[in-house]
């Protein structure tokens, strides 16, 4: 029952199982240890797309987790150009040795010591930064997680979001793109968070992501909300995904 996913391009999506039937276990299948596909939200692959890597550049993955999002860009990229991936936190990156492995990405470097990051300082075509959120934009798979969240926790994610915004940013070389993303659809992590960013940072402005949302994904110009200072939100309702957050800062200086 497999078909194309509604947006993005490479998406494949297995629709869920009728009645007490078994959903089939891809993992399982040789073309999973092939490396011929990984899983992932829609809403991920979009937000990666929406990064726009491109052939021989160099892309900064700074909270890059389990890699998924790394894989995409390095594919982007034709396995060209160099994708450094890094995690605050080494234990995340656990899973990414087995998914370069799987499918052969020659381009993706790991770092885990930050002190190894220096040289790459002013040198990014991009910097990804899909920090750590509340996870709201995955409610709609666990809707148990919002009975759990308390405003402690927010508030603390949010100081997080803002201290990893300042250190990512000093990797943008000036014309370089830095890329916001969150799985959250509360606004004191996404729009918020970047009006806060830019109000202490007079060297970053938003893109045009009207302009970078229908060239990515033409067509689908109903699928996204477009903020009114910029940044580009998905959810079940537009554009059946998780709810994710992306907003694209360029740096003039």
């Amino acid at each position: 029952g497999a078909r194309a996913a509604r947006i993005a391009p490479h998406g494949i999506r297995i629709p869920p199982i009728a009645g007490d039937g078994r959903h089939p276990n891809v993992q399982a299948e040789p073309a999973f240890q092939k490396g011929w596909f990984e899983v992932q939200d829609e809403g991920s692959q979009l937000a990666a797309m929406l990064a726009g890597a491109e052939a021989g550049m160099q892309v900064l993955d700074f909270c890059a987790g389990a890699g998924g999002k790394t894989l995409a860009l390095s594919a982007a990229m034709d396995n060209r150009g160099q994708v450094f991936a890094h995690d605050a936190e080494k234990a995340r990156l656990a899973p990414i040795f087995d998914r370069i492995r799987r499918s052969e990405n020659r381009n993706v470097q790991i770092v885990t010591n930050p002190a190894e990051l220096s040289p790459l300082s002013g040198h990014m075509d991009i910097v990804l930064v899909d920090a750590p959120c509340t996870g709201s934009g995955t409610w709609r798979r666990r809707p148990d997680a919002k009975w759990r969240l308390t405003q402690k926790q927010l508030d603390a994610r949010r100081g997080e979001q803002s201290a990893i915004l300042d250190a990512a940013k000093t990797f943008v070389k000036p014309g370089g793109l830095l890329v916001y993303i969150t799985c959250s659809v509360f606004d004191e992590e996404n729009g918020e968070q970047v009006a806060a960013f830019l109000d202490r940072n007079s060297g970053f402005a938003p893109v045009d992501h009207r302009q970078l949302w229908d060239s990515r994904f033409p067509g689908h110009e109903t699928a996204a909300r477009i903020g009114a200072a910029g940044g580009i939100s998905l959810s079940p309702a537009l554009s059946g995904t998780d709810g994710f957050y992306v907003c694209a800062l360029r740096k003039s200086r």
